[in-house]
């Protein structure tokens, strides 16, 4: 009971001190007002004998508000640019657009986005505040058990990647049970423009679609970077937000940091490398204000795009990590995930940093595989489509998380391979019988420090543990460029170097091999207990 109260406290207090932090006091402010109703026609109009809908939070996206009784909230905002947005609660769905977009904010630029001189346009102009902001949201239970699609980056530069990352990733999600698609930052590759095509492709599968805003999704002549996500807001509303979907609530966080644009002559041109990862005091605030009204034995999911949870040996986590894990503290079950490195990985927080929940517990972090994998780069298969792996050796693609309660499981999905493709296995095409104890690598694509992997030659012994290593994956380090003139022109075709894979198992093969070809077995188990198994033959001689 004591650790608990703790727990609560320190919670509260690093709540209490991000909100002495930063405050919105200025000098111009307005209050928006509106109700959260229930659309019982879904026209999106509040008409006779549709009831507000009470304990709906609302944000400003720093305050988070309950409405009353009547449905009703009223929150400070900034007379000069603000957003009042929706926190969608279990059982209810907002507004789409045709291309299923959650629409569940508004935005208060009376002038429109600063954008003069920008690559990309920002919003309109939306005018004086209205009296009322309203908000529809339509009946629909949720169930406790759930699939998400997780895809990180898939940062098509042209029409032609959006084409790739439409039949490479996307079209095999059509029909699929999941409840709603993520696209982890980087949408798109810097053009902006793109966005509608991409919205388009990930539409067509049919479910809600979220996104969260990447170092590519800005506009790099934001002198800001307060105003380099305004094309963004543009199309999909606020980069901060929450919701929730049956018993898990997604916080949503953008964690970019666009240094500004500050040209010293007319022709100069940003660097599109010219950011930081890194959280507000202000975020931090809207963490703690909604996490407050989350029951404790319910899941939190953080998502954003810069990994939050860096290894030592790539440099360490920054300093916000601490901070946010110290809000989450009062909650055991949370998880977050990324992008943006195009590879896949996991890694686990606790204690020493920051976080501290009663009954201990980590807070696992799932670095996402990418949908365009090494930037749609490398020789084109059958399909005319490149074969794009990442860095670490792992095919593009995708996670589907799987939630029920307050539990959960990852799995990972090659694009366009089945589903049980979880590894590749690498060993000399031939051994001289002379010299049979070979190493085998087992490059297990979702495998992390609570994985077991084994491997066996069947019919000569028992299984053999297989250690985690850190190696380069050996097809991806072979790999060769091909020639693609378009690629080339835009000076895109080179690979990736190969990545010091943290998914790589190894183990020596029996000395005592006869002559002949062998079925070399290599079993995983993962951290959810998921068994995924794979065959190489070796030829020995």
């Amino acid at each position: 009971m004591l650790r608990t109260q703790l727990t609560s406290l320190l919670a509260c207090i690093a709540a209490t001190w991000i909100l002495t932090a930063y405050s919105t006091a200025h000098a111009d402010q307005l209050t928006a007002r509106g109700t959260v109703f229930a659309d019982r026609n879904g026209n999106g109009q509040r008409d006779a004998g549709e009831p507000g809908i009470p304990g709906v939070r609302v944000s400003n996206g720093l305050e988070v508000v309950a409405t009353d009784g009547a449905g009703d909230y009223e929150l400070p905002i900034d007379a000069d640019e603000a957003e009042i947005f929706l926190l969608k609660p279990r059982d209810w769905m907002t507004p789409q657009t045709d291309q299923h977009l959650p629409r569940f904010y508004y935005l208060h630029k009376p002038h429109g986005s600063p954008d003069d001189g920008f690559a990309f346009a920002g919003v309109e102009p939306t005018g004086p505040l209205p009296e009322t902001i309203d908000f529809p949201l339509v009946a629909s239970p949720e169930p406790d058990e759930f699939k998400v699609i997780m895809m990180g980056d898939p940062q098509p530069y042209n029409r032609r990647e959006v084409r790739y990352y439409a039949n490479d990733c996307i079209a095999e999600l059509i029909d699929t049970d999941a409840a709603f698609g993520m696209s982890l930052g980087d949408i798109v590759g810097d053009k902006l423009s793109l966005f509608e095509y991409v919205n388009a492709v990930q539409g067509a599968v049919g479910v809600p679609w979220y996104n969260v805003l990447g170092n590519h999704d800005q506009n790099y002549y934001s002198p800001d970077d307060a105003h380099s996500d305004e094309s963004y807001e543009r199309i999909y509303g606020p980069a901060n937000y929450a919701f929730q979907y049956g018993p898990v609530h997604f916080i949503v966080l953008d964690n970019v940091e666009w240094q500004g644009f500050h040209p010293t002559n007319p022709d100069e041109k940003p660097a599109a490398g010219n950011y930081k990862a890194g959280l507000s005091e202000r975020q931090l605030g809207f963490v703690a204000n909604y996490v407050a009204g989350v029951p404790q034995d319910e899941r939190i999911v953080v998502c954003v795009h810069i990994p939050l949870v860096v290894p030592e040996w790539r440099g360490g986590s920054g300093p916000e990590l601490r901070k946010l894990l110290e809000i989450l503290s009062g909650h055991p079950h949370t998880m977050s995930f990324s992008a943006h490195t195009h590879f896949n990985q996991d890694d686990f927080a606790g204690e020493a940093d920051g976080y501290h929940p009663h009954g201990g517990g980590e807070h696992h972090h799932h670095n996402t595989a990418t949908g365009s994998g090494s930037w749609y780069r490398g020789p084109k298969d059958e399909a005319g489509i490149p074969m794009t792996a990442m860095a670490d050796g792992a095919p593009n693609g995708y996670v589907i998380a799987t939630f029920k309660g307050n539990d959960y499981k990852l799995r990972y999905k090659a694009a366009r391979m089945p589903a049980d493709y979880q590894m590749s296995i690498h060993a000399p095409e031939v051994i001289p019988a002379a010299d049979t104890a070979a190493e085998v690598l087992a490059n297990v694509f979702n495998g992390n420090g609570h994985s077991t992997v084994r491997m066996r030659v069947r019919g000569h012994g028992d299984w053999i543990p297989m250690k985690n290593v850190r190696r380069p994956d050996p097809a991806f380090a072979a790999a060769k460029v091909h020639d693609d003139p378009i690629a080339d022109a835009e000076k895109r075709t080179k690979m990736p170097a190969p990545l010091e894979t943290p998914h790589m198992w190894a183990a020596n093969l029996p000395a005592d091999l006869p002559p002949g070809v062998h079925v070399v077995e290599v079993e995983a188990t993962d951290m959810f207990d998921q068994v995924d198994r794979g065959i190489h033959l070796i030829e020995v001689e």
